[in-house]
């Protein structure tokens, strides 16, 4: 059974980081929009709040821990934005520019965006080669049990 929970701590820090990259995704699409989808001022970045929770608090079992390491599951608790203000860019023929010339551009620079998706990018592979090598595992027990 110890291994099926390392299949689920993996597979949980999957559903993080394609969240992230999801994330990510949408904030380099809007990188250059000057209005949000309510209308109203630029695009402002999006970024996860991700927790570890407790592996018991997650999958409703007594599990405090995996050969005495205290075990925890990353979760996406919430999608927070980012209030930072944009640079403020002169182009007075933009149709959102205000009165002085100058148009309001979203916080998001594509460089460090495109950083954190390789990032996550990274993490998600981690956690896939993690649930490779459980694989592996199991399935060399199985032989051993055959034997």
């Amino acid at each position: 059974m110890e291994l099926l929970k390392a299949f689920q701590i993996s597979a949980s820090g999957m559903s993080v980081e394609r969240t992230r990259i999801e994330i990510v995704s949408a904030n380099i699409a809007n990188a250059h929009s000057t209005r949000s989808a309510d209308g109203v001022g630029p695009y402002q970045r999006r970024q996860p709040v991700v927790e570890a929770s407790a592996f018991d608090k997650v999958y409703e079992g007594n599990f405090s821990s995996i050969g005495g390491q205290d075990v925890s599951v990353p979760q996406v608790m919430d999608v927070v934005t980012d209030e930072t203000p944009g640079p403020r860019v002169y182009d007075p023929g933009h149709p959102d520019a205000d009165e002085q010339g100058f148009v309001a551009m979203p916080n998001v620079s594509v460089v460090s965006e495109m950083v954190e998706l390789m990032n996550a990018s990274r993490a998600y592979e981690a956690n896939m080669n993690a649930i490779d090598a459980t694989k592996d595992m199991v399935m060399k027990a199985l032989e051993i049990g055959r034997g």
